[in-house]
């Protein structure tokens, strides 16, 4: 698993306890897995159609950085399934877990499509010119 994105814990990012609120960081890898199924399908008519249970096993606290990694475990006809791990930056202790997020690639309508998809991409792979 790739850890490409990091989060600075802030004040306005904290709960009534003075951790990290997990609303928020489940909205960070919301934004997160949404960007990385874009780059995977190729489009960004993909929505959020399903998380599996979240596990929430450390907390995070003002001024921790946070790691966000995000993996394709398995590509559909109209899906794409992740796996996604929270970790703290510094001390590298896990924060939370999702074993799965399903990702579904919609028309215009909002209807589910194909996307022709079987095999992760990496960016840099996508982003190389063509001869």
């Amino acid at each position: 698993m790739n850890f490409y994105t990091r989060k600075w814990v802030k004040p306005e990012d904290l709960n009534a306890h003075g951790t990290l609120f997990g609303g928020r960081l489940l909205s960070w890898i919301d934004e997160e897995a949404a960007i990385y199924a874009i780059v995977q399908l190729e489009t960004n008519g993909c929505v959020t159609k399903y998380m599996s249970e979240i596990n929430f096993i450390n907390s995070a606290r003002q001024g921790d950085i946070i790691e966000l990694g995000i993996k394709a475990t398995h590509f559909g006809n109209t899906s794409i399934t992740l796996t996604c791990e929270v970790r703290n930056k510094i001390s590298h202790k896990t924060i939370l877990t999702i074993d799965k997020i399903v990702f579904v690639s919609v028309d215009e309508n909002g209807k589910p499509v194909k996307h022709g998809k079987t095999e992760i991409t990496y960016t840099d792979e996508r982003l190389r010119e063509e001869d």
